[in-house]
């Protein structure tokens, strides 16, 4: 008997490993394939149904390609051992070297860029290092691919230079509700992380295990509002789809993941009292959080390329996460009059969003939406009266023009917004800020840095750029306009023309993505002209839009090389 189920089990194993040997994720945050495969979607080239809006994404198993690593014509050999592929045990076993990836970059006068993964907000030099293994048989998968983070971290002028006590306290009790430190730390900072690692049961198009790697949700591609790359990757339970679950009414996506997000261990900045030695700093829960999320879309089978969705995220304190209902929340109810009279017992902070992303392959182009709140409705009259009370909202497009006269030439446009600061209806009620949270005083971060969009609490971004491409090369140019926390403005400066107070960033820049044979290259140069740098004013005229000699200039310098075995 014995025997007979070690056979069934070993002819089950053999089969499912036989279905996808080569079954590698596409990591969150490598900017060249992942987009590649993306691009290649608006050319026709990439089923529709895949929606990249549950991210890392599966090309092997939702797309049938082997390598995912070398999707261009520059892999110089189809030898398995040239590219870092070793297979055993009849073809059933893989065990493969992942690429080593270098990451660089350089703010020469304060911080600036997100989407880095575990990278810092720092001024200075910055590099990171990740690279491992991927070792598959059967329904098994391991994946382990550590990151090393090294920062200069130099000294800045920062919110706390030369402030009063009031501007102190101000910024104390706002900022509080987060665990977003201005700089981590007086010196250089290093630090091994578990980055891009993971181990996995996938059967069909499912797959469960347990991760640390980043995760991306939602259409945005310079943002996400609840999930993306802004932060390092934290520990968690997952059990996600890997390729679209095809039904008669249309294809499924989904992901379930429960984890736990820790905390900087930073003070917000360096000045922790005011001139007269009184304390600034708030006491706060030192327990690990539980976060769970819940991600779910649907491909209508009538209307190609259209994706929707839902998310919904909680986040409580560990300490406090005690019964079944604690740990699954997801279904609890949105509307606060069916909660009770009492209120949610547990102290949470929860999110929700709906997006949709429609993809037209004809046009060679995709339009995109997400749209949030931080705060449930006390019931749907509330909602219907006031839908973008607590509200952020995510909107995009892209569309690829062909050279005609150039063999496989395109200009790629793009567009996105982000916009994270209060409605008008904050004059009716105040919605709270996005990311901050009065009773988890972490907020939605994880180890200092914002789960969701990296332009922080109340930022908006308006992001555009055109660029020439040609399979997976790419050259062009990008212009971002970001508003800083408009929200803390509001809250600290209401005596002064709000105009002439914002702090807003104008960058312009170049960008570049390539490939020569084993290498991939991405490089961006930006130039960052921020105008009311923190908020101050120096010559202040409340008459006058701009305030001269108040602006500061910040050069930014990303380069990363990738070698693939």
């Amino acid at each position: 008997m014995k025997r007979r189920s070690l056979f069934f089990l070993i002819t089950f194993i053999s089969l499912c490993g036989a279905e996808k040997l080569f079954a590698q994720s596409v990591p969150v945050g490598s900017d060249v394939i992942e987009d590649y495969y993306r691009r290649m979607q608006l050319l026709g080239k990439i089923d529709s149904n895949l929606s990249f809006t549950i991210r890392p994404v599966n090309p092997t198993q939702s797309l049938g390609i082997e390598n995912v690593f070398r999707p261009d014509s520059t892999a110089d050999t189809n030898d398995n051992k040239a590219h870092g592929r070793f297979t055993f045990a009849g073809k059933q076993g893989l065990l493969q070297i992942l690429p080593l990836n270098w990451q660089n970059q350089i703010n020469t006068h304060h911080p600036y860029g997100w989407n880095d993964g575990p990278m810092i907000p720092a001024r200075g030099y910055q590099t990171m290092l990740s690279g491992g293994v991927y070792f598959k048989y059967g329904p098994l998968s391991v994946q382990l691919r550590p990151e090393f983070v090294y920062a200069q971290n130099q000294s800045f002028d920062g919110f706390d230079k030369n402030r009063s006590d009031e501007d102190l306290r101000k910024y104390y009790t706002y900022y509080s509700m987060i665990d977003r430190p201005e700089r981590f730390g007086t010196g250089a900072f290093s630090k091994v992380f578990l980055g891009q690692s993971s181990i996995r049961l996938t059967f069909g198009p499912m797959s469960a295990g347990l991760s640390n790697e980043n995760v991306w949700w939602g259409p945005g591609i310079r943002n996400s509002l609840l999930l993306g790359n802004n932060a390092p990757g934290f520990e968690h339970v997952t059990i996600n789809t890997v390729r679209p679950i095809k039904t008669y009414i249309g294809s499924f996506e989904g992901q379930i993941l429960g984890g736990y997000l820790k905390s900087s261990g930073y003070n917000l900045f360096n000045t922790t009292t005011t001139s007269n030695g009184s304390s600034l700093l708030a006491a706060k829960n030192p327990s690990d959080r539980y976060f769970t999320g819940l991600n779910i879309n649907y491909h209508p089978k009538w209307i190609t390329g259209l994706t929707l969705g839902l998310t919904r995220t909680f986040n409580a304190y560990k300490s406090d996460v005690t019964s079944f209902r604690d740990y699954f929340p997801l279904l609890t109810p949105y509307q606060k009059v069916t909660v009770g009279e009492a209120g949610d017992p547990l102290p949470r902070d929860q999110y929700t969003s709906l997006y949709a992303r429609w993809l037209f392959t004809k046009a060679n182009a995709e339009i995109y939406f997400e749209y949030g709140l931080n705060d449930n409705s006390y019931n749907y009259k509330d909602f219907i009266g006031s839908p973008d009370h607590s509200r952020a909202y995510l909107l995009g497009m892209r569309k690829m023009i062909k050279l005609n006269s150039y063999k496989d030439q395109y200009i790629l446009v793009s567009g996105e917004i982000t916009q994270l600061s209060q409605s008008v209806d904050r004059l009716v009620r105040n919605a709270g800020t996005w990311y901050v949270h009065s009773e988890v005083l972490q907020g939605h971060t994880n180890q200092g840095q914002v789960l969701g969009a990296g332009t922080g609490p109340g930022g908006n971004l308006q992001s555009f750029d055109i660029s020439w491409m040609q399979g997976i090369r790419k050259l062009g140019v990008v212009f971002e306009r970001y508003e800083h926390d408009v929200d803390f403005a509001r809250f600290a400066f209401p005596d002064i023309n709000r105009n002439s107070r914002k702090w807003v960033d104008f960058a312009l820049g170049v960008q570049g993505q390539w490939a020569y044979k084993n290498l991939l290259f991405d490089a961006t140069l930006q130039g960052i002209r921020s105008l009311n740098y923190e908020w101050v004013l120096k010559d202040y005229n409340p008459a006058n839009y701009y305030i001269p000699h108040n602006d500061v200039f910040n050069c930014h310098i990303k380069l990363g090389v990738t070698y693939r075995f």
